[in-house]
Protein backbone atom coordinates (compact mmCIF):
# COMPACT_ATOMS: atom_id res chain seq x y z
CA UNK A 1 0.00 0.00 0.00
CA UNK A 2 1.16 3.75 -0.69
CA UNK A 3 0.57 6.27 1.76
CA UNK A 4 -1.82 9.23 0.29
CA UNK A 5 -0.51 12.48 0.61
CA UNK A 6 -2.38 15.30 1.01
CA UNK A 7 -1.74 19.10 2.83
CA UNK A 8 -3.06 19.55 5.79
CA UNK A 9 -5.69 22.56 6.84
CA UNK A 10 -7.08 22.63 10.32
CA UNK A 11 -4.47 24.66 12.67
CA UNK A 12 -2.76 22.60 15.14
CA UNK A 13 -4.29 24.29 17.78
CA UNK A 14 -7.80 23.80 17.56
CA UNK A 15 -7.29 20.50 15.79
CA UNK A 16 -8.08 18.39 18.96
CA UNK A 17 -11.31 20.14 20.00
CA UNK A 18 -12.95 19.62 16.31
CA UNK A 19 -11.74 16.30 16.25
CA UNK A 20 -13.51 15.95 19.79
CA UNK A 21 -16.32 18.16 18.30
CA UNK A 22 -16.86 15.42 15.16
CA UNK A 23 -16.42 12.55 17.71
CA UNK A 24 -19.74 13.76 19.40
CA UNK A 25 -21.58 14.71 16.64
CA UNK A 26 -21.23 11.68 14.35
CA UNK A 27 -20.88 8.85 16.74
CA UNK A 28 -17.46 7.91 17.18
CA UNK A 29 -16.66 8.28 20.84
CA UNK A 30 -18.77 9.00 23.86
CA UNK A 31 -18.14 9.97 26.86
CA UNK A 32 -18.87 6.76 29.20
CA UNK A 33 -22.06 7.34 31.34
CA UNK A 34 -22.71 10.73 29.89
CA UNK A 35 -26.21 10.93 31.50
CA UNK A 36 -24.81 10.59 34.53
CA UNK A 37 -21.83 12.98 34.18
CA UNK A 38 -19.88 10.92 32.87
CA UNK A 39 -16.40 8.52 34.42
CA UNK A 40 -13.16 10.57 33.93
CA UNK A 41 -10.79 8.70 31.51
CA UNK A 42 -13.58 6.76 30.05
CA UNK A 43 -14.98 6.00 26.98
CA UNK A 44 -17.75 4.54 24.59
CA UNK A 45 -17.07 3.87 20.87
CA UNK A 46 -20.22 5.00 18.95
CA UNK A 47 -21.73 2.89 15.72
CA UNK A 48 -19.04 4.38 13.69
CA UNK A 49 -16.40 4.51 16.42
CA UNK A 50 -16.32 0.95 16.88
CA UNK A 51 -16.42 0.01 13.01
CA UNK A 52 -12.86 2.22 13.10
CA UNK A 53 -11.69 0.57 15.91
CA UNK A 54 -12.26 -3.26 14.74
CA UNK A 55 -11.58 -2.34 10.96
CA UNK A 56 -7.60 -1.13 12.42
CA UNK A 57 -7.14 -3.73 13.98
CA UNK A 58 -8.28 -6.37 11.92
CA UNK A 59 -5.80 -4.85 9.49
CA UNK A 60 -2.92 -5.19 12.37
CA UNK A 61 -4.06 -8.66 12.64
CA UNK A 62 -4.38 -9.72 8.95
CA UNK A 63 -0.62 -7.46 8.41
CA UNK A 64 0.82 -9.32 11.78
CA UNK A 65 -0.71 -13.23 11.68
CA UNK A 66 -2.73 -14.10 8.65
CA UNK A 67 0.14 -13.25 6.21
CA UNK A 68 2.93 -14.24 8.14
CA UNK A 69 3.70 -18.14 8.44
CA UNK A 70 6.06 -17.68 11.58
CA UNK A 71 3.33 -15.74 13.75
CA UNK A 72 0.31 -17.37 15.73
CA UNK A 73 -2.50 -15.88 17.62
CA UNK A 74 -3.93 -16.16 21.17
CA UNK A 75 -6.99 -14.34 23.10
CA UNK A 76 -6.23 -15.20 26.54
CA UNK A 77 -7.79 -14.34 29.84
CA UNK A 78 -8.26 -10.60 31.37
CA UNK A 79 -7.89 -12.35 34.88
CA UNK A 80 -4.75 -14.21 35.55
CA UNK A 81 -2.89 -16.22 38.87
CA UNK A 82 -1.82 -13.10 41.16
CA UNK A 83 1.81 -14.84 40.45
CA UNK A 84 2.26 -14.05 37.11
CA UNK A 85 2.43 -10.61 38.21
CA UNK A 86 4.64 -11.58 41.14
CA UNK A 87 6.56 -13.23 38.43
CA UNK A 88 6.93 -10.18 36.08
CA UNK A 89 7.44 -7.45 38.79
CA UNK A 90 4.42 -5.86 38.46
CA UNK A 91 2.85 -6.38 41.97
CA UNK A 92 6.17 -5.03 43.66
CA UNK A 93 6.84 -2.24 41.00
CA UNK A 94 4.08 -1.11 39.17
CA UNK A 95 3.45 1.84 41.37
CA UNK A 96 4.02 5.64 40.98
CA UNK A 97 4.85 8.16 43.53
CA UNK A 98 1.69 10.21 43.30
CA UNK A 99 1.01 13.94 44.51
CA UNK A 100 -2.13 16.19 45.21
CA UNK A 101 -1.88 20.07 44.39
CA UNK A 102 -3.04 21.59 47.54
CA UNK A 103 -4.14 24.91 45.07
CA UNK A 104 -6.57 23.19 42.12
CA UNK A 105 -6.59 19.95 43.09
CA UNK A 106 -4.94 17.63 40.90
CA UNK A 107 -3.64 14.64 41.47
CA UNK A 108 -0.12 13.46 39.25
CA UNK A 109 3.08 11.72 39.11
CA UNK A 110 5.91 13.16 40.94
CA UNK A 111 8.31 12.38 38.45
CA UNK A 112 6.13 13.27 35.00
CA UNK A 113 6.11 16.94 36.58
CA UNK A 114 7.63 19.80 35.29
CA UNK A 115 11.38 20.72 36.51
CA UNK A 116 12.38 23.54 37.92
CA UNK A 117 15.23 24.05 40.01
CA UNK A 118 14.76 23.51 43.84
CA UNK A 119 14.25 26.56 45.52
CA UNK A 120 12.84 28.32 42.30
CA UNK A 121 10.46 31.22 42.98
CA UNK A 122 6.63 30.99 41.02
CA UNK A 123 3.54 32.33 40.41
CA UNK A 124 0.40 31.48 40.03
CA UNK A 125 -3.45 31.49 40.00
CA UNK A 126 -5.81 30.72 42.68
CA UNK A 127 -7.58 27.33 42.04
CA UNK A 128 -5.47 27.71 39.20
CA UNK A 129 -8.27 29.45 37.43
CA UNK A 130 -8.12 32.25 35.09
CA UNK A 131 -9.58 35.29 37.13
CA UNK A 132 -8.01 33.98 40.44
CA UNK A 133 -5.72 35.69 43.00
CA UNK A 134 -1.96 35.72 41.56
CA UNK A 135 0.02 33.02 44.26
CA UNK A 136 3.42 33.13 45.07
CA UNK A 137 5.49 30.08 46.17
CA UNK A 138 8.48 28.18 46.57
CA UNK A 139 9.50 24.88 44.49
CA UNK A 140 11.45 23.35 47.05
CA UNK A 141 11.25 19.81 45.55
CA UNK A 142 12.25 20.86 42.21
CA UNK A 143 9.21 20.43 40.63
CA UNK A 144 5.54 21.87 40.21
CA UNK A 145 1.55 21.05 39.38
CA UNK A 146 2.02 20.60 35.78
CA UNK A 147 -1.67 21.72 35.36
CA UNK A 148 -1.73 25.07 37.52
CA UNK A 149 2.09 25.78 38.23
CA UNK A 150 1.51 25.72 41.44
CA UNK A 151 4.33 24.86 44.27
CA UNK A 152 1.84 23.90 47.21
CA UNK A 153 1.77 20.34 46.81
CA UNK A 154 1.24 17.33 49.03
CA UNK A 155 3.56 15.20 50.31
CA UNK A 156 4.47 11.67 48.04
CA UNK A 157 2.05 8.95 48.31
CA UNK A 158 2.77 5.77 46.26
CA UNK A 159 -0.22 4.21 44.30
CA UNK A 160 -0.53 1.24 42.62
CA UNK A 161 -1.61 1.35 39.13
CA UNK A 162 -3.54 -2.26 38.84
CA UNK A 163 -6.60 -2.93 38.80
CA UNK A 164 -7.41 -5.26 42.15
CA UNK A 165 -10.98 -7.28 42.36
CA UNK A 166 -11.67 -10.50 44.34
CA UNK A 167 -12.47 -13.99 42.77
CA UNK A 168 -14.40 -16.49 44.71
CA UNK A 169 -18.00 -16.26 46.41
CA UNK A 170 -16.75 -15.02 49.58
CA UNK A 171 -17.25 -11.71 50.59
CA UNK A 172 -13.95 -10.83 52.21
CA UNK A 173 -15.54 -7.54 53.44
CA UNK A 174 -17.41 -10.05 56.12
CA UNK A 175 -14.01 -11.14 57.27
CA UNK A 176 -12.73 -7.37 57.12
CA UNK A 177 -14.77 -6.08 59.81
CA UNK A 178 -14.59 -9.40 61.62
CA UNK A 179 -11.46 -9.05 61.72
CA UNK A 180 -10.99 -5.23 62.66
CA UNK A 181 -13.58 -6.00 65.34
CA UNK A 182 -11.66 -8.05 66.82
CA UNK A 183 -8.06 -6.40 66.89
CA UNK A 184 -8.89 -2.92 67.32
CA UNK A 185 -5.71 -3.31 70.00
CA UNK A 186 -3.45 -3.69 66.82
CA UNK A 187 -1.30 -0.30 65.71
CA UNK A 188 -2.11 0.99 62.64
CA UNK A 189 0.74 -0.83 60.64
CA UNK A 190 -0.53 -4.15 61.88
CA UNK A 191 -3.80 -3.27 61.41
CA UNK A 192 -3.41 -2.73 57.54
CA UNK A 193 -0.54 -5.75 57.42
CA UNK A 194 -3.83 -8.13 58.64
CA UNK A 195 -5.77 -6.77 56.41
CA UNK A 196 -3.79 -7.07 53.70
CA UNK A 197 -3.35 -10.44 54.51
CA UNK A 198 -6.82 -11.17 54.32
CA UNK A 199 -7.48 -9.56 50.93
CA UNK A 200 -4.56 -11.40 49.53
CA UNK A 201 -6.30 -14.54 50.02
CA UNK A 202 -8.88 -13.70 47.24
CA UNK A 203 -7.13 -10.89 45.36
CA UNK A 204 -7.06 -11.00 41.70
CA UNK A 205 -6.06 -8.09 38.86
CA UNK A 206 -7.00 -6.98 35.92
CA UNK A 207 -4.48 -7.18 33.65
CA UNK A 208 -2.40 -3.96 32.89
CA UNK A 209 -0.67 -5.36 29.54
CA UNK A 210 -1.56 -8.49 27.47
CA UNK A 211 2.48 -9.37 26.90
CA UNK A 212 2.34 -11.46 30.02
CA UNK A 213 -0.08 -14.45 28.83
CA UNK A 214 2.14 -14.88 25.72
CA UNK A 215 4.87 -15.29 27.73
CA UNK A 216 3.14 -17.66 30.06
CA UNK A 217 1.87 -19.58 27.16
CA UNK A 218 4.97 -19.86 25.43
CA UNK A 219 5.61 -23.65 25.91
CA UNK A 220 1.94 -24.57 25.05
CA UNK A 221 2.07 -22.43 21.83
CA UNK A 222 5.30 -23.72 20.63
CA UNK A 223 4.67 -27.45 20.98
CA UNK A 224 1.28 -27.61 19.72
CA UNK A 225 2.24 -25.45 17.06
CA UNK A 226 5.13 -27.35 15.93
CA UNK A 227 6.81 -23.71 15.85
CA UNK A 228 10.61 -23.28 15.34
CA UNK A 229 12.47 -20.02 16.41
CA UNK A 230 12.27 -17.65 15.14
CA UNK A 231 8.56 -17.32 15.59
CA UNK A 232 5.89 -14.77 17.29
CA UNK A 233 2.75 -14.90 19.36
CA UNK A 234 0.15 -12.30 18.84
CA UNK A 235 -3.03 -11.08 21.15
CA UNK A 236 -5.32 -8.15 20.84
CA UNK A 237 -7.29 -7.14 23.93
CA UNK A 238 -8.73 -4.98 26.79
CA UNK A 239 -5.94 -3.94 29.60
CA UNK A 240 -6.80 -1.65 32.49
CA UNK A 241 -4.17 0.89 34.02
CA UNK A 242 -5.23 2.87 37.12
CA UNK A 243 -3.72 6.12 35.94
CA UNK A 244 -3.22 9.30 37.83
CA UNK A 245 -3.11 11.27 34.78
CA UNK A 246 -5.51 10.90 32.06
CA UNK A 247 -5.20 13.35 29.26
CA UNK A 248 -5.59 13.75 25.44
CA UNK A 249 -9.34 12.24 25.07
CA UNK A 250 -9.03 8.59 24.35
CA UNK A 251 -4.98 9.07 24.48
CA UNK A 252 -4.82 7.84 27.75
CA UNK A 253 -7.13 6.67 29.85
CA UNK A 254 -7.78 3.92 32.19
CA UNK A 255 -9.10 0.77 29.82
CA UNK A 256 -7.89 0.56 26.57
CA UNK A 257 -7.01 -1.94 24.11
CA UNK A 258 -3.85 -3.23 23.05
CA UNK A 259 -2.28 -4.92 20.11
CA UNK A 260 0.86 -6.66 21.16
CA UNK A 261 3.08 -9.37 19.21
CA UNK A 262 6.52 -11.28 21.39
CA UNK A 263 8.65 -12.70 19.13
CA UNK A 264 10.80 -14.80 20.40
CA UNK A 265 14.41 -15.04 18.42
CA UNK A 266 17.93 -16.85 19.29
CA UNK A 267 20.03 -14.90 22.00
CA UNK A 268 22.15 -12.56 19.77
CA UNK A 269 19.95 -11.83 16.91
CA UNK A 270 17.82 -9.78 18.99
CA UNK A 271 19.44 -6.48 17.70
CA UNK A 272 18.82 -7.11 13.83
CA UNK A 273 15.41 -8.69 14.75
CA UNK A 274 14.73 -4.99 16.84
CA UNK A 275 15.71 -3.31 13.21
CA UNK A 276 13.49 -5.47 11.68
CA UNK A 277 10.32 -5.07 13.40
CA UNK A 278 11.31 -1.20 13.79
CA UNK A 279 10.90 -0.90 10.15
CA UNK A 280 7.94 -2.95 9.46
CA UNK A 281 6.35 -1.57 12.09
CA UNK A 282 7.30 1.94 11.05
CA UNK A 283 6.26 1.42 7.26
CA UNK A 284 2.55 -0.17 8.42
CA UNK A 285 1.29 2.79 10.85
CA UNK A 286 2.74 4.95 7.61
CA UNK A 287 0.74 3.23 4.77
CA UNK A 288 -2.77 4.06 6.30
CA UNK A 289 -2.03 7.84 6.84
CA UNK A 290 -2.33 10.87 4.68
CA UNK A 291 0.71 12.25 6.35
CA UNK A 292 3.42 9.72 6.52
CA UNK A 293 5.97 12.58 7.73
CA UNK A 294 4.45 12.98 11.20
CA UNK A 295 5.77 9.09 12.35
CA UNK A 296 8.95 9.14 13.17
CA UNK A 297 11.21 6.70 15.55
CA UNK A 298 12.83 7.52 18.47
CA UNK A 299 15.26 4.92 20.15
CA UNK A 300 15.22 5.41 24.24
CA UNK A 301 18.27 6.68 26.00
CA UNK A 302 20.16 4.72 28.47
CA UNK A 303 18.03 6.39 31.28
CA UNK A 304 14.79 5.88 29.71
CA UNK A 305 14.99 1.89 29.45
CA UNK A 306 12.56 -0.31 31.49
CA UNK A 307 14.63 -3.06 33.43
CA UNK A 308 14.06 -5.63 30.93
CA UNK A 309 15.20 -3.98 27.92
CA UNK A 310 18.74 -3.72 26.18
CA UNK A 311 17.07 -1.28 23.47
CA UNK A 312 13.75 0.12 22.96
CA UNK A 313 11.94 2.00 20.37
CA UNK A 314 9.25 4.11 20.34
CA UNK A 315 7.34 5.02 17.11
CA UNK A 316 5.63 8.41 17.70
CA UNK A 317 2.95 10.85 16.19
CA UNK A 318 2.97 13.90 15.55
CA UNK A 319 0.44 14.93 17.83
CA UNK A 320 -1.32 19.00 18.51
CA UNK A 321 0.47 19.02 21.65
CA UNK A 322 3.66 17.63 20.14
CA UNK A 323 5.05 13.69 19.71
CA UNK A 324 4.20 11.14 21.40
CA UNK A 325 4.33 7.29 21.93
CA UNK A 326 1.78 5.28 19.31
CA UNK A 327 4.18 2.13 19.96
CA UNK A 328 6.63 0.32 21.55
CA UNK A 329 9.28 -2.01 20.12
CA UNK A 330 11.52 -3.28 22.86
CA UNK A 331 14.54 -6.05 22.91
CA UNK A 332 13.22 -7.79 26.34
CA UNK A 333 16.26 -10.11 26.16
CA UNK A 334 15.03 -13.09 28.26
CA UNK A 335 13.85 -11.55 31.27
CA UNK A 336 10.25 -12.25 30.75
CA UNK A 337 10.84 -16.08 30.35
CA UNK A 338 13.69 -16.04 32.75
CA UNK A 339 11.10 -14.73 35.36
CA UNK A 340 8.17 -17.36 34.86
CA UNK A 341 10.50 -20.52 34.43
CA UNK A 342 11.87 -19.22 37.56
CA UNK A 343 9.05 -18.66 39.68
CA UNK A 344 6.61 -21.24 38.00
CA UNK A 345 9.69 -24.31 38.35
CA UNK A 346 8.31 -25.34 34.77
CA UNK A 347 11.07 -25.29 31.95
CA UNK A 348 10.46 -22.39 29.34
CA UNK A 349 13.53 -23.22 27.27
CA UNK A 350 13.86 -24.05 23.65
CA UNK A 351 15.83 -27.01 22.09
CA UNK A 352 17.41 -26.15 18.62
CA UNK A 353 18.79 -29.94 17.63
CA UNK A 354 20.65 -28.15 14.22
CA UNK A 355 22.44 -25.51 16.37
CA UNK A 356 25.57 -25.91 18.14
CA UNK A 357 25.88 -25.23 21.66
CA UNK A 358 28.51 -22.24 21.98
CA UNK A 359 29.03 -23.38 25.37
CA UNK A 360 30.05 -26.85 24.85
CA UNK A 361 30.70 -27.07 21.28
CA UNK A 362 28.11 -30.05 20.65
CA UNK A 363 25.49 -30.22 17.98
CA UNK A 364 22.02 -29.43 19.83
CA UNK A 365 21.82 -26.25 21.99
CA UNK A 366 18.73 -25.70 24.61
CA UNK A 367 18.32 -21.70 25.53
CA UNK A 368 16.22 -19.20 26.62
CA UNK A 369 14.90 -17.35 23.83
CA UNK A 370 15.46 -13.57 23.59
CA UNK A 371 11.95 -11.89 22.98
CA UNK A 372 11.15 -8.37 20.28
CA UNK A 373 8.09 -6.96 21.31
CA UNK A 374 5.80 -4.65 18.83
CA UNK A 375 3.26 -3.68 21.49
CA UNK A 376 0.84 -0.93 19.89
CA UNK A 377 -2.64 1.08 21.52
CA UNK A 378 -5.33 0.06 19.41
CA UNK A 379 -7.42 3.39 20.79
CA UNK A 380 -4.06 5.31 20.15
CA UNK A 381 -4.39 4.28 16.69
CA UNK A 382 -7.75 5.34 16.56
CA UNK A 383 -6.80 8.95 17.73
CA UNK A 384 -4.06 9.28 15.18
CA UNK A 385 -6.20 8.43 11.98
CA UNK A 386 -8.81 10.51 13.29
CA UNK A 387 -6.08 12.83 13.49
CA UNK A 388 -4.71 12.23 10.52
CA UNK A 389 -7.55 12.19 8.42
CA UNK A 390 -9.27 15.56 9.52
CA UNK A 391 -10.02 17.75 6.32
CA UNK A 392 -11.25 21.40 6.31
CA UNK A 393 -11.81 22.49 2.40
CA UNK A 394 -13.50 25.48 0.82
CA UNK A 395 -16.20 24.57 -1.25
CA UNK A 396 -19.23 26.18 -2.81
CA UNK A 397 -22.80 25.44 -1.14
CA UNK A 398 -25.94 24.91 -3.03
CA UNK A 399 -26.34 28.62 -3.42
CA UNK A 400 -22.41 29.13 -5.21
CA UNK A 401 -21.78 31.06 -2.01
CA UNK A 402 -18.29 29.99 -0.34
CA UNK A 403 -18.32 27.49 2.61
CA UNK A 404 -16.13 25.18 4.66
CA UNK A 405 -16.55 21.28 3.82
CA UNK A 406 -15.19 19.29 6.71
CA UNK A 407 -13.69 15.04 5.64
CA UNK A 408 -12.41 12.77 7.05
CA UNK A 409 -10.21 11.34 4.33
CA UNK A 410 -9.72 7.79 6.61
CA UNK A 411 -8.29 5.14 4.22
CA UNK A 412 -11.26 2.85 2.52
CA UNK A 413 -10.04 0.24 4.65
CA UNK A 414 -10.12 1.65 7.81
CA UNK A 415 -13.71 3.72 7.19
CA UNK A 416 -16.28 2.46 9.44
CA UNK A 417 -18.76 2.83 6.25
CA UNK A 418 -17.37 1.37 2.91
CA UNK A 419 -20.10 2.83 0.59
CA UNK A 420 -24.08 4.99 1.53
CA UNK A 421 -26.67 4.02 -0.87
CA UNK A 422 -28.95 7.43 -1.42
CA UNK A 423 -32.32 7.46 -2.95
CA UNK A 424 -32.53 10.44 -4.29
CA UNK A 425 -36.36 10.96 -3.49
CA UNK A 426 -38.32 9.02 -0.86
CA UNK A 427 -40.65 7.87 -3.47
CA UNK A 428 -41.28 6.38 -7.30
CA UNK A 429 -39.58 2.67 -6.32
CA UNK A 430 -36.27 4.51 -5.56
CA UNK A 431 -35.88 3.33 -1.95
CA UNK A 432 -36.66 -0.19 -2.40
CA UNK A 433 -33.81 0.07 -5.01
CA UNK A 434 -31.27 1.14 -2.99
CA UNK A 435 -32.20 -1.19 -0.36
CA UNK A 436 -31.48 -4.09 -2.94
CA UNK A 437 -27.82 -2.87 -3.58
CA UNK A 438 -27.70 -2.56 -0.30
CA UNK A 439 -28.52 -5.90 0.54
CA UNK A 440 -26.09 -7.38 -2.17
CA UNK A 441 -23.10 -5.56 -0.03
CA UNK A 442 -23.90 -6.83 3.14
CA UNK A 443 -23.65 -9.99 1.39
CA UNK A 444 -20.15 -9.40 0.25
CA UNK A 445 -19.53 -8.56 3.35
CA UNK A 446 -19.13 -4.87 2.82
CA UNK A 447 -20.43 -2.07 5.05
CA UNK A 448 -23.01 -0.44 3.23
CA UNK A 449 -25.28 1.71 4.43
CA UNK A 450 -29.07 2.84 3.68
CA UNK A 451 -29.36 6.70 3.89
CA UNK A 452 -32.70 8.87 3.40
CA UNK A 453 -32.84 11.61 5.61
CA UNK A 454 -32.40 15.63 4.37
CA UNK A 455 -31.07 16.56 0.84
CA UNK A 456 -28.87 15.12 -0.85
CA UNK A 457 -25.97 17.65 -0.62
CA UNK A 458 -26.56 17.30 2.66
CA UNK A 459 -26.18 13.79 2.91
CA UNK A 460 -22.84 13.83 1.23
CA UNK A 461 -21.53 16.31 3.69
CA UNK A 462 -22.66 13.72 6.36
CA UNK A 463 -21.07 10.73 5.02
CA UNK A 464 -17.97 13.07 4.37
CA UNK A 465 -17.52 13.71 7.72
CA UNK A 466 -18.35 9.72 8.71
CA UNK A 467 -15.48 9.37 6.73
CA UNK A 468 -17.25 7.26 4.11
CA UNK A 469 -15.24 6.43 0.88
CA UNK A 470 -18.12 6.42 -1.76
CA UNK A 471 -22.00 7.51 -2.01
CA UNK A 472 -23.90 5.81 -4.64
CA UNK A 473 -27.30 8.11 -5.69
CA UNK A 474 -30.05 6.07 -7.15
CA UNK A 475 -32.01 8.73 -9.10
CA UNK A 476 -34.83 8.71 -11.78
CA UNK A 477 -32.16 7.62 -14.67
CA UNK A 478 -31.53 4.27 -13.12
CA UNK A 479 -35.13 3.30 -13.33
CA UNK A 480 -34.30 4.19 -17.14
CA UNK A 481 -30.93 2.41 -17.73
CA UNK A 482 -30.16 0.92 -14.67
CA UNK A 483 -27.34 3.25 -13.97
CA UNK A 484 -26.11 5.12 -10.19
CA UNK A 485 -24.21 7.60 -9.74
CA UNK A 486 -21.07 7.19 -7.64
CA UNK A 487 -19.15 10.06 -5.72
CA UNK A 488 -15.60 9.86 -4.75
CA UNK A 489 -15.05 11.16 -1.37
CA UNK A 490 -11.99 12.82 -1.62
CA UNK A 491 -12.12 14.41 -4.99
CA UNK A 492 -15.95 14.73 -4.62
CA UNK A 493 -16.25 13.77 -8.82
CA UNK A 494 -18.98 11.80 -10.00
CA UNK A 495 -19.51 9.55 -12.72
CA UNK A 496 -22.00 7.01 -13.96
CA UNK A 497 -21.84 3.46 -13.50
CA UNK A 498 -23.88 0.25 -14.36
CA UNK A 499 -25.48 -0.69 -10.86
CA UNK A 500 -25.06 -4.66 -11.38
CA UNK A 501 -21.24 -3.73 -11.76
CA UNK A 502 -21.31 -1.18 -8.14
CA UNK A 503 -20.02 -4.34 -6.29
CA UNK A 504 -17.02 -5.12 -7.89
CA UNK A 505 -16.03 -1.61 -8.81
CA UNK A 506 -15.79 -0.63 -5.12
CA UNK A 507 -14.37 -3.57 -4.36
CA UNK A 508 -12.03 -3.48 -6.74
CA UNK A 509 -11.41 0.00 -4.96
CA UNK A 510 -11.09 -0.99 -1.99
CA UNK A 511 -8.97 -4.30 -2.76
CA UNK A 512 -6.36 -1.76 -4.76
CA UNK A 513 -5.94 1.02 -1.77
Amino acid sequence: MEARMSEPTAPATDLMQKVVSLCKRRGFVFQSSEIYGGLKSAYDYGPLGVELKRNLMNEWWRAMVHEREDVVGLDASIIMHPKVWEASGHLAGFSDPLVDCKNCKERFRADKAPKVEAGTKVTYLEGGKKGGKTLNGVAERGYICPVCGSSDLSNERQFNLMFRTQIGPIDVLGDLTRFVEENRHLSGVDLRAGIEGLVKESAVHLRPETAQAMFVQFLNVQQTQSMKIPFGIAQMGKSFRNEVTVEHFIFRSVEFEQMEMEYFVEPGTQGDWLEYWREARMKWWQSYANHPEKFRARAHEPSELAHYADRCYDIEYDYPWGFGELEGVASRTDYDLGKHQEHSATKLSYFDQQKQDPTTGKTGWRYLPYVIEPAAGATRGVLVYLLDAYHEEPVPDAKGEDATRVVLKLHPRLAPIKVAVLPLVKKDGLPEIARDLVARFRKAAINARYDEQHAIGKRYRRHDEAGTPYCLTIDGQTKEDGTVTIRDRDTMKQVRIAMDEALRIVSERLASV
